[in-house]
């Protein structure tokens, strides 16, 4: 990606408002993968700008999963992650500030990390706040502006 999001740009992408559709359990769409199972879902926010849910889980192993918000920007097929949260299934590591450890964690895109030439969303930490997948996803809905429709109960999507 050429552009350099600054931390601001991306936090106002984590801040705007994205509303769930009704049927929003219903369009996300199934991509078969090699290994491990992904649902995705492109939603608009309130003011314009188009995001996706991603959606992965191991077939294998039920700790081995990523719940991501992408940005897409404008005119654009490419995805900026926002924001990854990862199950405890590898070891992780932040180059710059060189902690390495291994558990549940959340991935952040950084200005730092993309001036530097890495991933958008090199950088984590550790978390505590989820355990599982669903946990993750209901996580991810609260830090990153989305908004459930009225009435919703029960799980947020079902299993993959």
């Amino acid at each position: 990606m050429a552009a350099i999001f600054s931390e601001q740009d991306i936090l106002g992408f984590l801040q705007e408002k994205k509303p769930l559709p009704p049927d929003y359990r219903a369009r996300i769409q199934i991509r078969p993968k090699l290994g491990h199972k992904e649902r995705e879902m492109d939603i608009e926010g309130v003011n314009g700008e188009e995001f996706r849910i991603i959606l992965r889980q191991s077939i294998f192993n039920p700790i081995d999963f990523s719940v991501i918000v992408a940005y897409r920007p404008p005119k654009s097929n490419l995805l900026f992650r926002l924001r990854r949260y990862n199950g405890k299934s590898h070891e992780h590591t932040n180059p710059i500030e060189g902690n390495t450890f291994y558990d549940f964690h959340i991935h952040e895109a950084t200005e730092r990390y993309q001036e530097l030439g890495a991933r958008e969303d090199t950088y984590a930490t550790r978390s505590d706040r989820f355990a599982d997948f669903q946990q993750a996803i209901s996580c991810m809905l609260k830090d990153c502006g989305f908004e459930l429709p009225q009435g919703s109960q029960g799980r947020l999507f079902e299993e993959i």
